[in-house]
């Protein structure tokens, strides 16, 4: 068991152009494991708020930008040595304010850094491209230009990873940040942003940080849109919330980057390792109690080893240490409350034609886990569930159900497989479990999700390669590796003529003369 104690309750608050703003809401963050443990006292904004910190960053950019590429690489250089020096630390506060086992927290905060590592570099490698012309004395170019402000809002079940995936290269291309965190995540969301400023040595109005809730948050985002204050909004969240931000940023001619929720299927071949394809499962359908958006959705086993796969996957679930999240445990407690009262909703689609093989609902002295680690009456700890039967039209199978849920269901041959796998709509991430290479190449050019694995998890992402969703799951958008540098910078083109003349792109295009009759002549004997 990891040993730390309580840790000491931090006092919060925005942080706009480099200072504390009061707010006009008080409230408590708590330790989602122990109830009775308060890891931050928050003063919420409103409105003004984020409009504020719209304006402060707005007037920050030019000068931001003006500094040297190579030279924001070394500020991300510093920000992730900092977050390395700080990473224990950081790692804690993740693990008591949203209740994430201490492993997977230091998993996280070594995300941030990683992405630091990958982009320090590229502050030297915005490249753009010298083009021929079609004329002579004549230079065509092209830059990477800043989009300007970024806004950036995000979950809380990664509060300190995924909000790396867009500060980083943000601040890197010239871009400066109003950033609304999660509001059951204030204290790691004040500890990621002053490790941040301090490590990078950013200037005062370059990374603001507003917290508040929803309707307060998009009320000052639309102010702010309307008065042209954001260029770019980045969104992590539930895709119905996704739409409505998509829509505002529309509205202002705007794409927004958009990674929103997930049903990721998980097939299972007659071809693969049971044993390893039970042990990805564990993990992706429980890790974080279910509350990750790559989480597992539906595993689709083919009906020749659905029983033995099930048999496995059931008495590996019963035998995973659960509770304390500063244990070593598959997963913790959900992270807020209202995360554990819509898991009770999540619950309440399993029908009578379902099969669940175990205890469902909160664990309590009434409805008891065998092994549970540490005291159940002291937080939000739910049983993790598995439900056979489930087919479409199933709420369970055809909607994202973000806690401990993972839905089971069989199929006859790929085809089969693949259509059950792309049915709900969502396109995020996804997983087979083969050894044959021909099934594992046919999934992964038919399915729908912008990620796949073979033998691996549903979750997991990489600091190199691009991480985002179709469908349900998002527009398309790329974060991570050198793909998220599309969302945070514009292209720029440029035409250099110095013939001291004007020359006509289409018009003075100088011609070669060609022949149009000419035939080779081969004499035939």
């Amino acid at each position: 068991m990891t040993s730390f104690g309580k840790l000491r309750t931090l006092s919060i608050k925005s942080i706009v152009d480099g200072k504390p703003v009061d707010g006009v809401r008080a409230a408590d963050s708590t330790n989602p494991s122990r109830l009775d443990e308060v890891i931050a006292k928050v003063s919420f904004g409103d409105a003004s708020t984020l409009v504020g910190a719209a304006e402060s960053a707005h007037r920050a950019q030019p000068a931001w930008a003006a500094i040297p590429a190579p030279v924001r690489g070394r500020a991300i250089a510093g920000i992730g040595r900092a977050v390395e020096r700080n990473k224990q630390a950081l790692a804690k506060i993740v693990t008591a304010e949203i209740g994430k086992p201490y492993a997977e927290a230091l998993g996280e905060v070594q995300e941030i850094i990683d992405t630091c590592d990958f982009f320090l570099g590229e502050g030297r490698r915005l490249y753009g491209q010298t083009v021929p012309s079609e004329m002579a004395d004549k230079q065509l170019f092209t830059f990477r230009r800043p989009v300007g402000t970024v806004a950036v809002i995000t979950a809380g079940n990664f509060p300190v990873a995924v909000p790396s995936w867009y500060i980083v290269p943000a601040l890197l291309t010239g871009n400066t940040i109003v950033w609304k965190p999660a509001e059951y995540s204030p204290a790691a969301s004040a500890a990621f942003h002053e490790i941040f400023v301090r490590g990078g040595g950013l200037p005062d109005g370059v990374f603001n940080i507003v917290h508040a809730d929803g309707p307060s948050t998009f009320a000052g985002l639309e102010q702010s849109l309307d008065a042209g204050l954001i260029d770019k909004i980045g969104f992590t969240g539930s895709s119905a919330v996704g739409r409505e931000v998509g829509g505002l940023a529309g509205r202002h001619l705007q794409t927004a980057c958009l990674e929103l929720g997930g049903k990721n299927p998980m097939v299972i071949t007659p071809a693969a390792d049971l044993d390893l394809a039970v042990e990805g499962a564990l993990f992706a359908g429980f890790g974080t109690a279910g509350q990750r958006c790559t989480s597992l959705g539906t595993v689709i086993v083919h009906e020749s080893v659905h029983d033995d796969f099930l048999d496995r996957f059931n008495a590996a679930l019963a035998a995973a240490p659960i509770g304390d999240p500063t244990a070593e445990v598959l997963m913790g407690p959900m992270m807020d409350a209202k995360f554990a009262e819509r898991y009770e909703e999540f619950l309440s689609w399993i029908q009578p034609q379902h099969k669940v093989q175990a205890a469902c609902g909160r664990i309590t002295a009434d409805n008891p886990r065998d092994g549970f680690v540490g005291d159940p009456a002291a937080g939000l700890f739910y049983h993790p569930v598995v439900v056979d039967g489930v087919q479409p039209g199933d709420a369970i199978f055809d909607q994202e159900t973000f806690g401990p849920l993972v839905g089971v269901t069989s199929y006859r041959d790929l085809e089969q497989a693949i259509e059950l796998a792309n049915t709900p709509g969502y396109g995020l991430s996804s997983a087979i479990y083969t050894n044959d290479a021909r099934e594992a190449f046919s999934f992964a050019n038919r399915i729908s999700a912008g990620m796949t694995s073979v033998n691996n998890s549903t979750s997991g992402a990489e600091a190199h390669l691009p991480f985002g969703g179709n469908g349900k799951s998002g527009n398309g958008s790329r974060q991570s590796g050198i793909w998220v540098l599309d969302q945070f910078t514009r292209w720029q083109s440029m035409n250099w003529d110095y013939s001291g003349r004007l020359q006509k792109a289409q018009m003075d295009v100088a011609e070669l003369a060609v022949d149009p009759d000419f035939t080779l002549d081969v004499d035939e004997r």
